[in-house]
């Protein structure tokens, strides 16, 4: 058997994209713009932004909400996904990001189903109540508002909504209970939230590709609308 060594699981994370994913000129416009542009290298996997398109099928979902943009790659994995008249709602902080993924997202042709929101997620997504449900919800932006993004998505979701948050790995160290950095703390206190919280139920699953070692958690919404205590008074989302 091969260790898992970066070489090795990189290698494999090659074959399984050239395999299962293959090539398209759309797609590698979107991450050459971007990397041109200087933004980070963060965008998910080839691999990951297909298993987030066809969770999106698997779902059925017609209304996405997804927190953290960047050059707009995973937004057009979920949006090419969608069925006639779908939308997605992508919520970007930086606004030299959000037009970025605006000129990839028109370039793909999809600019009739995304519309992508600037400002910080956590004064956006207040915004966003009373509308539509929505079916399925990306969290890919900083680990240290995960709770805040969570929260926000059982208030907008439904029984059934899936979630789905990006990074929980952390090259390990999520598992360490001493660790001082925030974003590590942000995303264990974030899986915490899934694991006590009954407004979801939820796993996770490590991940090794050409982003590095890292992993992903999978919720469902059982029980929308805000969080509530023991006695049953809502509690608030900060």
């Amino acid at each position: 058997m091969v260790d898992p060594t970066p070489d090795a699981w990189r290698r494999v994370d090659r074959y399984l994209t050239e395999t299962l994913v293959g090539h398209d000129p759309t797609l590698e416009a979107a991450v050459d713009d971007q990397n041109a542009a200087g933004l980070p290298s963060i965008e998910v996997a080839p691999v990951n932004g297909k298993f987030l398109h066809l969770l999106t099928r698997i779902a059925r979902a017609r209304r996405i909400l997804e927190i953290g943009t960047l050059g707009g790659y995973s937004t057009i994995w979920l949006a090419r996904a969608l069925p006639e008249r779908g939308s997605v709602v992508s919520i970007e902080a930086e606004p030299v990001n959000a037009a970025l993924a605006r000129a990839n997202i028109t370039r793909a042709g999809l600019a009739d189903r995304v519309e992508v929101r600037e400002g910080r997620a956590a004064d956006v997504l207040p915004t966003l109540s009373g509308g539509e449900p929505f079916d399925l919800v990306f969290i890919d932006a900083d680990k240290e508002s995960n709770t805040i993004y969570l929260d926000w998505a059982a208030r907008l979701g439904r029984p059934g909504t899936v979630v789905v948050v990006d990074n929980i790995g952390r090259g390990g160290e999520v598992a360490n209970p001493a660790t001082t950095a925030s974003n590590v703390i942000g995303t264990q206190r974030g899986l915490e939230m899934l694991a006590r919280d009954p407004r979801f139920d939820a796993t996770a699953l490590q991940t090794l590709d050409a982003k590095g070692w890292d992993g992903i958690a999978l919720a469902i919404v059982v029980e929308p609308g805000p969080a509530r205590d023991a006695g049953g008074v809502e509690r608030g989302h900060h």
